[in-house]
């Protein structure tokens, strides 16, 4: 499926499948894919992943081959990006190096239910940029500010 080719990815499929290998089992495998491999280049592989585990769990064997035959071939004909896999490794590494100080969530993020976190300056500041999506504000901890785990062309929540 990574290099595009459905007629391979059917091929290996069904002989996974005549094989005796358990339906549920690819189909899982067909969720991480979605993500790790397609990820933001498609969001729709991994409802459309979801949904071919959903039915196979259902269905079972043998009417969920076709499912699982419609799922790989979406995916292999998907755009592929791993953007989303390199940012969470990016930022796992970050975390467990220290990279960071694995600083406190800032204050202006944090939620303030009571008077004594009010007082404590918790959510002083903040601003809810659905309001005001242009306002300037930082969400990581000070370490890490202009920092960019994610390698993505798109960097704020539309979708032009």
């Amino acid at each position: 499926m990574r290099g595009g080719d459905a007629d391979a990815a059917i091929y290996w499929l069904t002989r996974m499948l005549e094989g005796g290998e358990q339906p549920l089992y690819i189909a899982r495998r067909l969720v991480r894919f979605a993500s790790e491999d397609i990820g933001l280049a498609d969001t729709n592989a991994l409802n459309q992943a979801v949904s071919c585990y959903q039915a196979c769990h259902f269905l079972g064997m043998p009417e969920c081959d076709v499912v699982l035959a419609q799922c790989v071939a979406y995916l292999a004909l998907a755009p592929k990006s791993i953007a989303v896999y390199k940012a969470l490794g990016t930022a796992k590494k970050a975390v467990q190096e220290s990279f960071g100080q694995n600083e406190g969530v800032p204050l202006h993020l944090r939620n303030a239910p009571t008077k004594l976190m009010k007082e404590m300056g918790y959510g002083k500041g903040y601003i809810y940029t659905p309001d005001d999506p242009s306002a300037e504000q930082s969400f990581l901890p000070p370490s890490l500010r202009g920092h960019k785990f994610l390698d993505w062309p798109i960097r704020n929540n539309t979708h032009e």
